[in-house]
C-alpha cells in the first residue's frame, strides 16, 4: 500500500483493511488480464480447451466483484472515510465494475475459439490478434498504474484507447468487405466482429480506470474531458 502513497492512520485496523481491499483488487485484476490473454491465444491456436477454460473460470472474477464491493461498504460504514480515502474508495469501486466487464468481454472473445473458419479466413484472425495483444498491453499499463496509483502513467496510457480505436476502425473496414465479396463467410465474420467490437470496449474501460486513478490522485473528475485537457493536468 506505500506504493500508492496512502497516509498512515490512527487506526492500524483502517490500514488494515485498506490494504486487504486494495490487495483483493490487484488480485482481481491479474484474473482479469489472464483471461483476456488466454482468450486471444485460445483463438490464436484454436484452443478449444482452452476457450472453456475462460468461459469456466469467469465466476471467479464476478465473485471477487461482489466481495470487493462488500469490503468498500464496510468500510464506508465502520471508517467513515473522507477526503484521499473516500476517493480511494470510490476509484475502486468503479475500478471492479470495469474489470468485471473485462471479464465478460473476454468470454465473447474466447466464444470465437469454439468457430469453425476456414483456411483464408483464419488470415483475419491473425488481425483479430493483433488488435487483442496491444488492447492487453493497454490493460496492464493500466493496472501497472492502477497498483502505483502513478497519475503520470495514467494520463499516458489513457490516450492509447485513441490507438485501439483506430486500429479497430481499420479491422471492421477489413470485415465489412471482406463479407461484400462473400456473403457465406458471414455468420463466421459476425463472430470476428462481435469480438473486434469486446477488444474495443476493453480498452473503453481501461480508459476509464485511468480516469479513476487520476481523480483520487488529483480530486478532478475528468469523465467526458477531452484528451488534450487531460493532458495538461
Amino acid at each position: 500500500m506505500d506504493n500508492i502513497n496512502l497516509g498512515r492512520h490512527i487506526s492500524g485496523q483502517f490500514n488494515e483493511d485498506l490494504e486487504n481491499v486494495i490487495n483483493h483488487v490487484m488480485h482481481m485484476g491479474g484474473l482479469v488480464e489472464k483471461q483476456l490473454s488466454d482468450s486471444l491465444t485460445a483463438v490464436y491456436d484454436a484452443d478449444e480447451a482452452l476457450a472453456k477454460n475462460v468461459l469456466a473460470n469467469d465466476y471467479k472474477i464476478n465473485a471477487l466483484e461482489v466481495s470487493i464491493d462488500d469490503e468498500c461498504t464496510r468500510i464506508i460504514a465502520k471508517r467513515q472515510p473522507a477526503a484521499g480515502d473516500l476517493r480511494l474508495i470510490m476509484a475502486i469501486v468503479k475500478t471492479i465494475a470495469d474489470l468485471e466487464r473485462i471479464g465478460d468481454e473476454a468470454q465473447k472473445i474466447a466464444r470465437v475459439a469454439l468457430e469453425n473458419f476456414s483456411g483464408e479466413q483464419k488470415a483475419l484472425l491473425l488481425n483479430l490478434d493483433n488488435l487483442g495483444r496491444k488492447v492487453l498491453e493497454f490493460l496492464q499499463a493500466t493496472l501497472d498504474a492502477f497498483t502505483r496509483m502513478d497519475v503520470d502513467s495514467a494520463v499516458l496510457t489513457h490516450g492509447n484507447d485513441e490507438k485501439i480505436d483506430r486500429e479497430y476502425e481499420a479491422l471492421m473496414r477489413q470485415l465489412m468487405t471482406y463479407m461484400m465479396e462473400d456473403p457465406r463467410s458471414i455468420p463466421q465474420i459476425m463472430s470476428v466482429i462481435w469480438s473486434a467490437r469486446a477488444l474495443e470496449r476493453i480498452g473503453d474501460r481501461c480508459q476509464n480506470i485511468c480516469e479513476y486513478i487520476i481523480y483520487f490522485v488529483k480530486g478532478k473528475d475528468v469523465r467526458h474531458t477531452t484528451a488534450e485537457d487531460i493532458k495538461s493536468l
